[in-house]
This record gives structure tokens, sequence and C-alpha cells, in this order.
């Protein structure tokens, strides 16, 4: 009779061949394709649905060309049997756009991608070109709108950017190198970047999402599809993309178009305040526990800010209800608004805060011509101290910009880069009380000017 293993053994023996297959060495392998088919996670289907609202755009311009003057001499020309030499060339460029408003046919832009264009060409997804008219253009916030027959266009949702935050994922469109329609993506690395030098109001989104020469003006969208910054420039050291490009907020470039819409250009007020970061040094120097905002350092005379009772030294922590974190903040802010717009400025006075209510001024030209003032100033042309000269917040007074030859005024010694600080004895600090002091001109015109590092009086009869 066949003897029987014991029960205890035969449990263990089938335990042993029931493990042994899960404790083998791992082996790498291609992940299997689930029973269900379930799709991998993908960008396409938003993209699909975004690209047509991004364009390419080509233009075509001219410039004039800064030739040597003996080129430009007929006698010297003649002698050495030289051509005639052009005063113009033809330029062209490439960049992108986002249709955002399909119904009207309107397309934002950078203001770089189409200065001094004398031609417009969009080029849709779907291969149609169309001639573009420029609707506007504001160079100082590198905005433009330029508009097409509004003829089966798709257009991208405008997304709130101030709902942004750092780490967010964002695709970059745009047409880089010429290449045709590339998307790149990545996240939003930092926001509310400024004092770049690249514009002159600054707000940007940065980003590491690839943004290549010819994606300036392309979309940058959120995973959602929504359009939150026009693509604008990068930082690349080398020649080449380092991971940091910037990007409008949607917020800034729709008031922007707003304006140029309504319009045609933005015209921008005057508050007349200049102010500084607030850093901690001078916190403690000012006793108060404020850690951001912006401090008045100057008060333009008569400005709607002197009026209102804005001191030097205040430090202003929100413009209409919007946080102030820093100078280029006001800047930001106040350069949005056009003239009328109600200001309203919370500050601190030392521990005191005070809630100052004005409104926005319309701005001196910043230049003028002399004969404006007095017909013995033909030929003259004065201009602003503005921002950004060496000479803004180191003296009062107009500056001079141009005096042509033979002229009363450049007959009597003024000179190009002269500051005018007073007229028939009366202190000059801008445009109106230059006409003021010019009214008691009826012996001569006795002006107080500063030259370099020294002064001296004219007299212009």
């Amino acid at each position: 009779m066949p003897s029987h293993p014991p029960r205890r053994l035969l449990i263990a023996l089938l335990l042993c061949a029931f493990i042994t297959p899960l404790m083998s060495p791992a082996r790498a392998a291609l992940p299997m394709a689930d029973s269900q088919n379930a799709p991998l996670p993908t960008l396409a289907p938003m993209l699909e649905q975004v690209t047509p609202a991004v364009v390419n755009i080509s233009t075509r311009g001219r410039v004039q060309v800064q030739g040597n003057p003996l080129l430009q001499d007929p006698f010297f020309r003649r002698f050495f049997n030289l051509p005639e030499q052009p005063s113009h060339r033809d330029t062209q460029s490439l960049g992108s756009g986002v249709i955002v408003d399909a119904a009207n046919g309107y397309i934002l832009t950078n203001s770089h991608v189409i200065d001094k264009a004398i031609e417009i060409t969009v080029t849709l997804q779907d291969g149609r070109r169309l001639n573009a008219t420029l609707v506007g253009a504001d160079p100082e916030a590198d905005v433009a709108v330029i508009q097409v027959p509004a003829e089966n266009l798709s257009a991208l949702k405008l997304a709130d950017s101030n709902q942004l935050r750092v780490g967010d994922f964002v695709v970059a469109i745009g047409n880089p190198f010429g290449l045709g329609q590339t998307v790149t993506s990545g996240i939003v690395s930092a926001l509310g970047r400024s004092g770049l030098g690249i514009e002159g109001y600054e707000d940007f989104i940065q980003t590491d999402a690839s943004i290549n020469p010819g994606n300036s003006g392309g979309a940058l969208v959120n995973l959602r599809g929504e359009l939150v910054g026009i693509n604008t420039a990068i930082i690349a050291p080398g020649g080449g993309n380092v991971g940091i490009g910037f990007a409008i907020p949607t917020n800034m470039s729709q008031q922007i178009m707003a304006q140029l819409v309504k319009y045609g250009e933005v015209k921008r007020g005057k508050l007349g305040v200049s102010a500084q970061n607030l850093t901690p040094e001078l916190a403690h120097a000012f006793d108060i526990q404020q850690a951001t905002g912006a401090v008045v350092v100057q008060l333009a005379p008569d400005s709607p800010a002197a009026a209102a009772g804005l001191q030097i030294g205040d430090v202003i922590i929100s413009v209409n209800g919007h946080d102030t974190a820093s100078a280029a903040d006001i800047r930001n802010q106040l350069g949005l608004l056009r003239v009328d717009d109600k200001v309203k400025l919370e500050i601190l006075r030392g521990n005191k805060k005070l809630t100052i209510k004005t409104r926005i001024a319309d701005p001196e030209p910043n230049k003028i011509e002399g004969k404006q003032f007095d017909t013995r100033l033909e030929g003259t042309l004065f201009s602003r101290i503005e921002e950004g000269s060496p000479l803004f917040g180191q003296i009062d007074g107009v500056l001079v910009v141009e005096t042509k030859a033979n002229s009363r005024a450049w007959r009597a010694g003024l000179r190009k880069g002269d500051v005018v600080v007073s007229a028939n004895r009366h202190n000059v600090s801008d445009f109106t009380s230059l006409a003021e002091a010019l009214k008691t001109s009826r012996r001569g015109i006795l002006l107080n000017v500063v030259r370099g590092s020294s002064a001296l009086f004219i007299l212009i009869q």
C-alpha cells in the first residue's frame, strides 16, 4: 500500500509553489496596456480647440537709412562716379498673434511685432492669408491690436490672470523661427515681474515654457485652454532660451486693448507723484510696521496728488483697492488709467492709515514749440524732464531739446541741453510756469539756464 505524505507537508508544498513566482526578481519592461484601453494623459484635445485662434503675423516695413553725409552730396557722387544712395530700406519681421474677438476680427499681439509696418499679413492655421489693419498700438506696454475680416474665425477665451499662481501649468503657442505653429509647455515660475527694463510698464508672468524668436505676440494658455498672457520676451544671455520667458497678463492687455479699440491709442493721465520702494531701513526710519509699499519722494506742483493732500514721506499701500508692493506697482496701476478716472489711495502717514481720493489729470505734452509761448522763441523746442533722464529729480526746469541755427534764441546763446530754471526772474518748473513767466516779456525774454555744472543768463530780444 503506497504511503501518503503527511498533511502538513502537503500544505507546505502547495504554499511554496504559490509564493515562489511572486518572489522572482522583477524585470524592467514597458507597461502593458490595461484591459480598458484607458488613454494616456495628453494636452492634444485642449490644443485642438486652442491652436486655430493663434495666428502667424508677417510684416513688411520701411525704415530710413542713416547714410554717410558725403555719399548724399551730389558733387561728391559725381566726382567719384558713385551711384545714387537709397534713403530707405525694406524690412520684414515674423511674429504671432491671438484672436480674442472673432465677431470683430480683433487680434492681440506685441507692439514690436508690427512696429513701422506698412503691410501686415495674418496666416491662419487653416492656411488662409488675410490682410490686417492696425487698430492701435501702445509701445510703452508692448501691446497692439490688429483687425482682419471676421470670417469663420476662432477666438480664445480670456482668463482672469489675477488667479494665476506660481506652479500652475501653462502652454506657450507661437511661430518660433518661422517654423510654423509650435507648442511648448512649462509652469508659471513667478508673477509680477518688473524693473527688467524691457517695457515702460511691466507686470510680467515669468514662465519656463520656451518662448523663442517668433513666439512674440503668441498665446500663453492654462490647461483649460484659456488665455492667461501674451508672450513677449526672454532672457537669453548666451543667445538661446534658458527657461526664463515673460508674458503680459491678460488683465493688463485687455485693459489696454479696450482703449486701443475705442480711442486708437492709450492716453495716460497724470497724478503727479514719484515714489520709491519701501525698504526695511526706510520702514524703521519712518517707525512703521509695514513691510511693503511705495514711499512718496516727489510731488509735481499743482498736480492732483498735491491738491488732494498727499505728502512727501507718505507710504502708498494700495491703489483703487489693489495692494501696492513697490514703486513699479504704482506705475503699472496708474498707467492703465485714463484722464478723469477716479483714484483712491490708501496710505500710511506715520502709523496712521488714511484714504486720499483724487482724479487723473490731463498730462502736459512732452514737447512744446517755443513759438507757442512767445514768437521770439520760434525755432526752439522745449521738453519736460522725464523719468529716465539723468536730470530727473536733480533739477526743476524745462529742457531745451532743439534750437535752430540763426533763430533768435540761437543767436542769443541758447543751446540744446540747456535747462531753463527761471524766466523773467520767475522760477520755472514746468510748461505752465514757463508760460506764466513769459507773459511779462515786453522788453525781452530773460532766461536763467543751467548748462552742465554752470549757469548763465540769456537775453532774447
